[in-house]
């Protein structure tokens, strides 16, 4: 049986579980809470909570692995915990979710896989750091590097309806986004196909200003757009702000070419209506 141990059991990871777990997978996640482990049990997945329990017997089983754990100003807490374990193994294939965000700010161009990595936030600089670390533990690796996720529960529809969506304007600004359904099957398909060593740009073919995307759900709820508002002047936290910190269009020919991949959601248009329709059936 093949095995999956995907440590920090998120957002991206369940829904690759969700194709998994009917395939006869066994799934083994990490989660941080007693709560989360229930959510995932109920999903067909074996919960440990991390850190805390001992995840060397699940080391032992596995065949496969994913991480999807943020890194920090500390470094990558998985690697940091684990490394040494982790490189002991011998997995079929690993991979480790990282971010469009380390190859900074392009104002606005396209960027592909082979583009300098170049971040502009700290945020982006962990991950290089994280990338380069994983790299260094000579497993079957491929790093999937995601632009924005969006799917159910984390739409704008919500915030559309309560009259908090915000349609900020910096001109030239542009972003890519992906689907969490397509991230799942991005991976699912990695994983069939091992290429140790790759990297892949998992994002949509259509990227966007930001405005344009509430504009667009505000018109599939038929409610008023939410006014513009510009970047200089617009109250925003401090994180909120760092992500217009970068303007870039990213490329995603290869999981077409290589992993034979044909997106559920090539835009958001089509996205946010699917995630509409959902709601709605």
């Amino acid at each position: 049986m093949s095995t999956l141990l995907s440590i920090g059991h998120g957002y991206s990871a369940r829904a690759l579980a969700r194709l998994l777990v009917p395939q006869g997978w066994r799934v083994i996640g990490t989660v941080r809470s007693e709560d989360k482990a229930a959510v995932i049990a109920s999903e067909g997945v074996e919960p440990l909570i991390w850190p805390g329990a001992d995840l060397g017997p699940a080391l032992a089983e596995a065949t496969h692995l994913l991480t999807s754990v943020a890194p920090g100003p500390e470094g990558d807490p998985v690697l940091n915990a684990l490394g040494d374990q982790i490189a002991a193994h011998d997995f079929d294939w690993a991979g480790y979710l990282s971010t469009t965000g380390v190859y900074g700010d392009h104002d606005g161009d396209w960027v592909d896989e082979d583009t300098p990595l170049d971040p502009s936030t700290k945020r982006g600089r962990h991950r290089v750091d994280a990338e380069a670390g994983w790299q260094a533990l000579n497993l079957p690796l491929h790093i999937f590097r995601l632009a924005g996720i969006y799917g159910p529960g984390r739409g704008p529809f919500a915030k559309v309806r309560a009259g908090t969506a915000r349609r900020i304007v910096k001109p030239g600004q542009v972003f890519s986004r992906i689907h969490v359904e397509d991230i799942a099957q991005v991976l699912a398909a990695s994983i069939a196909r091992p290429n140790p060593g790759r990297v892949y740009n998992l994002c949509d073919d259509d990227p966007a200003p930001p405005q344009d995307v509430i504009g667009y759900a505000a018109e599939l709820l038929n409610l008023p757009l939410p006014p513009e508002e510009d970047f200089e002047t617009a109250q925003m936290t401090p994180m909120a702000r760092s992500f217009y910190a970068e303007s870039k269009k990213v490329r995603n020919g290869r999981i077409k070419e290589e992993l034979g991949v044909t997106l559920k959601y090539p835009t958001y248009r089509d996205g946010l209506r699917a995630l509409l329709e959902a709601e709605d059936g």
